[in-house]
């Protein structure tokens, strides 16, 4: 038993350096999404149909912020490794090599959302028993999905800058511009949604201008932050001053980061394509997953935020070259996460009939929410050991493991899985969301064999 405590349980300096890096991030993603909480209870007030376009353009965007974060994340585990062994002009690299890599994504993504918007809401659109107004979710969903692709290049910037600064130990900054964002966000749903104080009533539109503006506010907090302090993070300074990266490390950047990009893009896609499935059950459905899912964000930050722990701290002792140190907290930092999705997971359980009430949505959607948050709170240490175990993976720049460990299984096991059983069987929707859900376990025993036998434990920076 001593030996477990030592192995799994940490000392106090331990726990303030996890709460010192985890704990800003938390703040962020906690009030961030908190706010995405209040804004769907906002677009919620208006109706079935507004909630449910919203809905399916979140998922749209859901896939690019994925696609940004994945292809991003790749050159930040080099990022954070140059910063421990203290190399500022590697460093610089990885943020040449985000901005150039992430202008592709901004270009592609949105001639894709542009021009075939139309064709991929409609995939979440289908006929049946509990009605609803598909003409009418289509139009509100369109017209959303043409003001919110303008935050396309905003949020790849403001990942870039906060990724890096994250990466670099400086959480605090991130977590301070998003909580200017999301105040920003709140103040102009209300005034644009509704048409209040001489404003105009927008509804669904009002909702996405205010997306638009808070995006806005959130990267130039951050980007006039840095312009200023410059001393504080010297690798910003002249990292625009040529492009050019040495060919050994882009090689490396395009080698480690690729796979990492694909597992984001097709994990988002997978995510994509489980929502459509669930939605054949009809628009009730859709406006159950997105009450569930918004509610999800807003209780999961806490293993989240672990997780990111993982990548900044682990990665430090990786680069320091450190591997017993990256170990022993990496042990430590999981158990702490499966603790708290415990923990959290029960409050949620417990807690999972109030938040549909909260909604102006049918009866049957606000039932179906109230399942879906049920689920999902059950399978919590389930995704907290997955999420910590792919950052502990990802932090020795094992992507192509990462890739088979994560999107791979997505697409050849949850993905045919939802097909079958939404198209083919009678079952319920809300059982085939908990058997996909289920088949994760056979990642968890996968993950468990690589981290017990350490085959993660890598210094990707020492060659280069």
């Amino acid at each position: 038993m001593t030996d477990l405590r030592k192995k799994f349980i940490g000392d106090r300096k331990f726990y303030r350096m996890l709460i010192g890096i985890a704990l800003p991030i938390m703040v962020q993603n906690g009030i961030t999404n908190f706010v995405s909480l209040l804004d769907n209870l906002m677009v919620g007030r208006l109706g079935t149909e507004p909630v449910s376009a919203v809905a399916i353009v979140n998922q749209i965007m859901f896939v690019y912020f994925l696609c940004i974060f994945g292809g991003l994340s790749g050159a930040g585990i080099f990022t954070a490794q140059f910063f421990g062994k203290g190399d500022e002009e590697g460093i610089k690299n990885t943020i040449r090599y985000k901005m150039i890599l992430g202008s592709i994504l901004v270009i592609v993504s949105a001639c894709v959302m542009w021009f075939f918007g139309d064709k991929i809401i409609s995939l979440f659109l289908h006929e049946s028993e509990d009605g609803g107004d598909l003409g009418l979710t289509l139009d509100l969903g369109l017209n959303y999905l043409h003001i919110i692709i303008f935050t396309l290049p905003l949020i790849m910037l403001t990942n870039a800058y906060a990724g890096t600064l994250r990466e670099c130990g400086r959480t605090v900054l991130p977590m301070a511009a998003g909580l200017v964002s999301v105040a920003c966000n709140l103040t102009f749903n209300y005034l644009l949604i509704y048409g209040r104080f001489g404003f105009p009533e927008l509804g669904v539109n009002g909702a996405a201008i205010a997306t638009l503006i808070a995006r806005t506010i959130e990267f130039l907090t951050i980007r006039i932050w840095i312009t200023f302090n410059k001393d504080k993070v010297p690798y910003f300074r002249g990292v625009y001053k040529t492009f050019k990266i040495p060919g050994s490390q882009l090689s490396k950047f395009i080698l480690t980061g690729t796979p990492l990009l694909l597992n984001e893009t097709l994990w988002s896609l997978g995510i994509f394509l489980l929502s459509q499935a669930y939605s054949l059950r009809g628009l009730n459905v859709v406006a159950g997953q997105n009450i569930a899912n918004t509610i999800n964000n807003v209780f999961n930050i806490f293993f989240i935020a672990t997780g990111d722990a993982v990548a900044i701290i682990v990665g430090r002792y990786l680069g320091e070259g450190d591997m017993k140190k990256a170990k022993d907290t990496d042990n430590k930092i999981i158990a702490s996460s499966l603790m708290l999705a415990a923990t959290v997971g029960a409050f949620l359980l417990f807690t999972a009939k109030i938040y549909p009430m909260l909604y102006n949505v049918s009866d049957e959607a606000k039932t179906l929410g109230m399942l879906f948050i049920t689920v999902q709170a059950l399978f919590y240490p389930k995704d907290a050991f997955l999420h910590t175990s792919y950052f502990t993976i990802r932090a020795g720049g094992k992507t192509i493991v990462t890739f088979l460990f994560d999107s791979v299984f997505m697409m050849l096991v949850s993905v045919p899985a939802a097909f079958f059983l939404s198209r083919y069987t009678q079952m319920n929707v809300i059982m085939i969301f908990a058997v996909v859900h289920s088949l994760d376990f056979i990642k968890c025993i996968v993950g468990y064999v690589i981290l017990r036998k350490n085959l993660w434990m890598r210094n990707i920076v020492s060659k280069i």
